[in-house]
């Protein structure tokens, strides 16, 4: 495998660290930040990285197989190039980089249609109306739209839509092992993952522990489209019940453990509603799992300050800090346990349904 890493800032032949960029540099490139999006936007939507072999490759040879002008995409590549996304070598050829592979199709950590959703049309209509949103405390999206985020999402933006569902189905695919990994199910005869999608957690919990059984509750569209090892004739379909419902509404759900992810961020009542009807639900005694991104003391602080922006910007929603998210919970009428995270992106905060 080759992979290049991008040449140093600094002077030729020096050793030496480079020097961190003076602050007006640095603020330069900071407001020049939408170029950086839009690069990689192109790059994922060209499918340079799927073009790009093993080994280096120039702009001229790869234009021939994306059907692009050669000098716009080798000015494409040197721009990526300067933030770690592929590496141009001495001879002026391209190489990969360990972040140029996730924008590949078929990287088994790819990110290519989380770079897409973060980049798409909408965004770039709403990122301006951020000192709007920041003023109101309230969404753009009915202003610029006509109408609320999902409802835009299915009716007026299709390709849209389905970029959406491709990247919470990469999100959920990547880190359903983990979450099957950090999680302890002893005693737990049978699991339920509220909002759960498609059940991509479900079913990583239900394979790695044969003698629990699972419930997904979700939307019926969505859960229409479950992973097919929990629909009919699949290989987990027996030990499984589907729920169309929603979880604000109404969980008639009884499990020993219930799970919630990444649900929690449209608005305080919905999240107030959605734990309250768990609660309501389950028995005494019973573990409620809710694994969410925190936007303080996490390494991924960039990128989730970023999505809370822009949560705030399409839905009014906000990613948690973990006292907030602690607040919410113990409201509820949970008694919190154990807070530990699953990866860099995502902490799991137990908690237990009072006798």
């Amino acid at each position: 495998m080759t992979t290049v890493s991008p040449r140093p800032a600094s002077a030729a032949g020096s050793t030496s660290e480079p020097a961190a960029p003076p602050p007006g540099m640095r603020l330069r490139e900071l407001v020049f930040g939408a170029a950086c999006a839009a690069a990689v936007r192109a790059a994922a939507r060209l499918g340079v990285a799927d073009a790009l072999g093993e080994a280096p490759a120039t702009a001229e040879e790869l234009a021939v197989e994306l059907n692009t002008e050669p000098q716009p995409l080798r000015r494409l590549l040197r721009a990526l190039s300067c933030y770690g996304v592929f590496a141009e070598t001495p001879d002026g050829s391209f190489a990969h980089t360990e972040m140029s592979r996730m924008l590949r199709e078929d990287d088994p950590g790819s990110l290519r249609y989380i770079a897409l959703w973060c980049t798409e049309p909408w965004t770039w209509d709403a990122w301006p109306r951020l000192d709007e949103a920041v003023r109101s405390g309230g969404n753009v999206f009915q202003e610029l739209y006509g109408k609320g985020f999902f409802e835009y999402l299915h009716q007026d933006a299709h390709e849209s839509a389905h970029v959406f569902n491709r990247a919470m189905t990469t999100s959920s695919v990547q880190s359903a092992l983990e979450v099957a990994e950090l999680l302890d199910l002893t005693g737990v005869g049978v699991v339920a993952d509220i909002g759960g999608g498609q059940g991509h957690v479900l079913a990583s919990l239900l394979e790695k522990h044969p003698s629990v059984r699972g419930t997904l509750l979700d939307l019926p569209d969505v859960v229409a489209k479950a992973d097919p090892r929990l629909r009919t004739g699949g290989s987990l379909a027996e030990r499984v019940r589907i729920v169309p419902g929603d979880c604000r509404e109404d969980i008639p759900v009884e499990a020993d453990l219930y799970i919630i992810k990444n649900i929690l961020e449209w608005d305080d009542d919905s999240t107030r509603r959605t734990l309250r009807n768990i609660v309501s639900a389950a028995r005494p005694g019973a573990r409620v799992v809710v694994i969410e991104n925190l936007v303080d003391d996490t390494p991924s602080m960039k990128f989730t300050t970023s999505m809370d922006l822009l949560l705030l910007l399409n839905v009014g929603g906000a990613k948690h800090t973990r006292a907030s998210l602690v607040e919410r919970i113990t409201a509820a009428g949970l008694l919190i346990g154990a807070i530990r995270p699953v990866n860099a992106y995502l902490h799991a905060f137990e908690s237990v349904v009072p006798s």
